[in-house]
């Protein structure tokens, strides 16, 4: 990704540990994961019944069931591991161009997204369609008078202009917001507690409990409405598994959880433009959450893999004091290997020692 940099020297994070002087944090084992786990279990499986008793779509109770693995992140730390600071539930002031990245990135990869499905045959190119209503796709109602309500939107490209602007401000507002429900359980505790395992480890982890999360509504036809909804759910599991990696390795060099949930508000906010601009196609394949979007999201890791993926401790989200002496320094495990300076040899005492 062209996102990523290699710097070192002093104060860059791939030496992540505490600072000199202070003891390593505990490792708690693996307790946290295991209440991490079962209240995100409970919590879902509440939403469930709640939606079969009130006769209520889960599709419908979405919004709210993304909050729960914040709910279960919050029983983890209550439990005693980590601390919400060391979470990520902290503002990154020292790496805020972490948070423009976070934005700007889903929509390059959902351009490229498109650019992929449009090389693909029987899929077409529809410049004047509006993403806001659907108006000029194929999803559009047959009757007009069922057009949803909407602002129209200018000829194309100023269309697709006005729907990125929409998207950014967007994702970082009400959908960071909903989307921080999510992040705070996936890429801040449930990430800190698998460090241990390390980046890819612990990235494939997390997408695949995050894919199968998403099994109540994936079974209600949500984003494979004509697909069998077993076959969604492997899917949906399958790009949760290709975003993984990406996901972290913006919250690691964020140290926030913050720049995770602005990734993710936008990249809901815009993802769609993928299937109003790209129309045609399996939707298991010109998807942002289809095998296109894995195939984009594929290529990402693979950058992430190439240039070095940041350290991963349990200290990921606890900025050092040499990164706000240097300037927010960062730097990949593959250029961590520094030669420790030796000490300085003591002066010379012309044969006698001092008695004094």
């Amino acid at each position: 990704m062209a996102v990523t940099e290699r710097d070192g020297g002093p104060g860059s994070d791939s030496e992540s540990g505490p600072g000199p002087g202070s003891d390593p944090a505990p490792d708690p084992g693996r307790r946290p994961i295991a209440v991490f786990l079962a209240s995100l279990v409970v919590l879902s499986g509440a939403f469930v019944l709640v939606s079969q008793a009130l006769d209520v779509s889960m599709v419908a109770l979405a919004p709210a069931y993304m909050f729960t693995p914040m709910l279960a992140g919050i029983a983890t730390c209550i439990v005693g591991s980590p601390s919400f600071e060391a979470a990520g539930l902290r503002f990154p002031w020292q790496r805020l161009r972490w948070l423009a990245i976070a934005a700007i990135v889903p929509i390059a990869l959902v351009l490229l997204g498109i650019a992929i499905a449009l090389a693909l045959p029987g899929v077409e190119f529809v410049p004047d369609a509006n993403p806001f209503t659907g108006e000029g796709t194929e999803f559009a109602p047959a009757d007009p008078a069922d057009q949803p309500e909407g602002p129209s939107l200018p000829d194309w490209p100023f269309n697709l202009l006005v729907t990125i602007v929409a998207a950014l401000i967007t994702g970082a507002t009400i959908n960071a917001v909903l989307a921080f429900g999510e992040e705070f359980g996936w890429r801040g505790v449930f990430l800190t507690e698998l460090s241990p395992y390390g980046f890819w480890p612990a990235s494939a982890a997390i997408g695949v409990v995050w894919g199968l999360w998403h099994a109540p509504v994936i079974l209600e036809g949500y984003n494979y409405p004509t697909t069998d909804p077993l076959v969604g759910v492997a899917v949906m599991t399958a790009a949760c598994l290709a975003m993984s990696p990406v996901y972290t390795y913006v919250t690691i060099r964020a140290k926030s959880v913050i720049a995770p949930a602005i990734f993710h508000g936008t990249f809901n906010a815009f993802g769609t433009t993928l299937i109003v601009f790209a129309q045609g196609g399996s939707e298991l394949v010109v998807n942002p959450v289809g095998a296109v979007g894995i195939a984009v999201f594929g290529l990402a890791a693979v950058g992430i893999a190439v240039r070095g993926t940041p350290s991963l401790t349990r200290e990921w989200a606890l900025v050092e004091d040499a990164d706000a002496e240097h300037g927010d320094l960062d730097t990949d495990v593959n250029s961590s290997f520094e030669t420790e300076s030796e000490p300085e040899p003591e002066p010379e005492s012309n044969g006698s020692d001092s008695g004094h």
